[in-house]
């Protein structure tokens, strides 16, 4: 996992800890693939603009997929985040 995944991990952690209650797991996983699809398009539009057709699909699916490790690794961070929360108060 690189360095952006760890932060991502540490930042549910946080945010499970934190924020009282259980997460809706569900509507993190829908948020993040919908971020990772206007980042996609948008990053995708500029490789379009300087690179062409196949720069512009490698970048959209490319950010898609690295948004999407992220939200997981986010969401994998708030289980725990709320599994301390439980133990710790």
């Amino acid at each position: 996992m690189c360095s952006w995944g760890i932060i991502a991990f540490v930042a549910g952690l946080v945010y499970g800890y934190v924020k009282p209650g259980k997460e809706d797991r569900w509507a993190l996983l829908k948020k993040g693939i919908m971020l990772g699809v206007v980042l996609g398009m948008a990053l995708a539009f500029i490789g379009l603009l300087l690179g062409g057709i196949i720069v512009s699909i490698a970048t959209a699916i490319g950010t898609l997929i690295t948004i999407i490790k992220l939200t997981i690794a986010f969401i994998i961070g708030t289980f725990i985040g709320d599994l301390l929360e439980k133990i710790i108060k």
